[in-house]
């Protein structure tokens, strides 16, 4: 870099950093570090490099109630470019946060700390389908909380948000997507196949019990022929200081016993599942599907069969594909590995699933070789070398049997 560069390179700031997150219940809660977080990513509002230019020392200070999620909005900077260099103009890193949160954020902390007093008229949204506890090893007690289906967030008028507050609400909710989950966007709430799934937890304060936001779910029912739905998960998310306590687990168990209850769903799927919630998807299905008759011990080294593909589905919505996902890992729970010929059968099993999409593919390019020339042909011939496919199926497998025995020790946990 040359000198300028160097000096304007000091005027660079990482935006995950930069941005601080809280979720407040006590007015002392604005000064208490141990309560503040931060984005995982920021790239969607300030670039691929989640960097803001032109200030020193920047504070993008982004805090919530911690239950209705009243907003206090506050921007800090030691220095800012244009007092030292002419002619470079910095980011408007501040309104890149207001084109996501709504109007009627606090500036000030004076405000904002009035608001965390009518807490106390903050009551859940919806219907309560669940109410469960955690121990908490360091306060020694346990906390309640509820998971409840919200209602009425399709009807709005933005010109008086008090009317229907479910919606004003969600639209505070909802920003926390942009940092927590790498392709969010936010939905069309006026679209009535939305259903909305909320965590909260229960909690006192001067001897009123209040309530604080922990997460939540969005579901989109796609319809099917005839006269079905088929409920897709599309953003979950259990918010930082409540994460690792199991919540997600049982968010998604209280969603799938919703959806059992109604006749017309036909199967639950979820829209671009990251890792970890194929990590959560695989251990409450499995958690439900280990009571069922057609998973029992005796069953399960039989190989996987259509009893349960059809139990899977119209106990708990499960469709095939992960019903059988299911059964490896419920198998695999009750087989001795160190027996040779057992730990032969399962294996022989699991890549049996996992080679038949290669095997298919194989079939279509026997089809296509009739009709390509000769460097083409070996170009394709060389992409079935046998012995690179029983690499990358060995792979596969280790990586599956890997993800199956985490969930194998979760459940021997409960």
């Amino acid at each position: 870099m040359n000198p300028m560069e160097k000096k304007l390179a000091e005027y660079k700031c990482d935006t995950n950093e930069a941005i601080s997150l809280k979720l407040v219940r006590f007015a002392d809660d604005l000064e208490d570090e141990s309560t503040t977080f931060h984005p995982e990513y920021s790239h969607q509002l300030y670039g691929d490099d989640e960097v803001a230019f032109g200030y020193k020392g920047l504070q993008i200070q982004l805090y919530y109630s911690a239950g209705n999620l009243s907003t206090l909005f506050k921007v800090k900077y030691s220095a800012r470019v244009t007092e030292k260099f002419d002619c470079v103009e910095p980011d408007d890193v501040e309104g890149k946060i207001r084109e996501i949160i709504p109007a009627g954020f606090s500036c000030n902390t004076d405000d904002f700390t009035s608001l965390l007093e009518k807490e106390t008229n903050f009551k859940p949204f919806g219907t309560l389908l669940h109410t469960y506890n955690v121990h908490n090893v360091e306060e020694g007690e346990d906390f309640t909380y509820q998971i409840h289906k919200g209602d009425l967030l399709i009807y709005h008028d933005f010109d008086c948000p008090c009317t229907f507050p479910m919606c004003c609400y969600h639209k505070r909710l909802q920003t926390f997507l942009m940092w927590f989950i790498e392709t969010a966007s936010f939905i069309d709430v006026d679209d009535d196949r939305w259903d909305f799934f909320l965590v909260f937890e229960k909690y006192n304060k001067d001897g009123e019990t209040l309530f604080a936001t922990v997460g939540y779910m969005t579901v989109y029912n796609y319809y099917v022929y005839p006269d079905k739905t088929r409920p897709r998960v599309s953003q979950m998310l259990i918010l930082p200081p409540f994460q690792g306590e199991g919540h997600g687990a049982q968010l998604l168990e209280a969603v799938h016993m919703f959806y059992c209850n109604l006749h017309k769903v036909q199967d639950i799927t979820a829209e671009d599942p990251s890792e970890s919630y194929v990590k959560l998807r695989d251990y409450v299905l499995v958690k439900l599907c280990q009571t069922l008759p057609s998973f029992s011990i005796d069953k399960l080294p039989l190989g996987f069969s259509d009893d349960m593909a059809t139990e899977a589905r119209e106990k708990f919505k499960i469709n095939k594909k992960h019903a059988r996902r299911v059964y490896e890992i419920l198998r695999l729970r009750v087989t001795d590995m160190s027996d040779e010929t057992k730990a032969r059968d399962y294996r022989l099993e699991v890549k049996k699933r996992l080679f038949a999409p290669t095997k298919k593919n194989q079939r279509e390019m026997t089809k296509m070789m009739k009709c390509l020339r000769p460097e083409e042909l070996a170009s394709h011939i060389s992409q079935m070398d046998t012995t690179l496919q029983q690499e990358e199926l060995e792979k596969s497998y280790q990586e599956v049997l890997a993800e199956y025995r985490r969930v194998i020790e979760r459940l021997a946990q409960v």
